[in-house]
């Protein structure tokens, strides 16, 4: 009779995750850098096909980075820059083609693709990232296209309920003695407010994300 510490386990999809460096704020900004200048190819379909690239390759890497390795078409619901329904129509996209060459024209219309395409992939980045790291309570180390649907749509319906969930409270910065002037204070209170949008902006997000989730929760949570 064989030795039980010798006789080899089946395979499963719940081994040991090995961890590297999170993916950081420079990192995910060349990806969001890389994803807007994919919207700045004045060619149809090209774009959707470099995003798709830019995408699929932030999100494996996001991944890696935590151990998990995602299956070929839950790589391709992340990656595909329609959303969940899939890739868009021949029509489609030469029809969004010409409406944004004759926009263009207008001047800083021809901006909205790549800024449109650079906030999507730091918002997919962002919070797949959220996701993995704080949220998924899967053991499998593999991800498939149903668990990637469901965060999928969660991402993607985040981005409007960011307009209405309550962001999380923020810590104030004060100073031990308030040695402003009051057009000192005021002018430092506007400053302030500009600077700390982006923050805004993505707490909400996180907020609007966290929210749906428990909807869109991974198999085995």
């Amino acid at each position: 009779m064989a030795d039980s510490s010798t006789i080899e386990k089946p395979a499963t999809q719940t081994l040991s995750r090995a961890h590297t460096a999170p993916i950081g704020g420079g990192r995910l900004g060349i990806y969001t850098t890389l994803g807007g200048l994919t919207g700045a190819v004045p060619l149809p379909w090209i774009p959707d096909a470099l995003a798709r690239r830019v995408r699929g390759a932030l999100v494996h890497d996001i991944a890696a980075r935590h151990g998990l390795s995602l299956a070929p078409d839950a790589r391709d619901v992340f990656a595909e820059p329609s959303g969940v329904e899939g890739p868009r129509g021949i029509v489609r996209q030469a029809a969004r083609f010409i409406v944004m060459k004759l926009l263009a024209r207008v001047g800083p219309v021809a901006l909205l693709t790549p800024a449109r395409d650079a906030l999507g992939t730091y918002v997919l980045g962002h919070l797949f990232n959220r996701y993995v790291e704080l949220s998924r309570t899967d053991r499998a180390v593999r991800i498939d296209v149903e668990e990637a649907r469901r965060v999928r749509q969660a991402i993607d319906r985040a981005i409007v309920h960011a307009f209405t969930a309550a962001p999380k409270p923020d810590e104030l910065a004060t100073a031990p003695e308030e040695l402003r002037d009051s057009s000192t204070k005021l002018l430092d209170g506007i400053l302030q407010t500009v600077a700390g949008l982006p923050e805004l902006l993505v707490r909400r997000l996180e907020a609007a994300f966290d929210e749906l989730l428990p909807n869109h929760s991974s198999k085995g949570a």
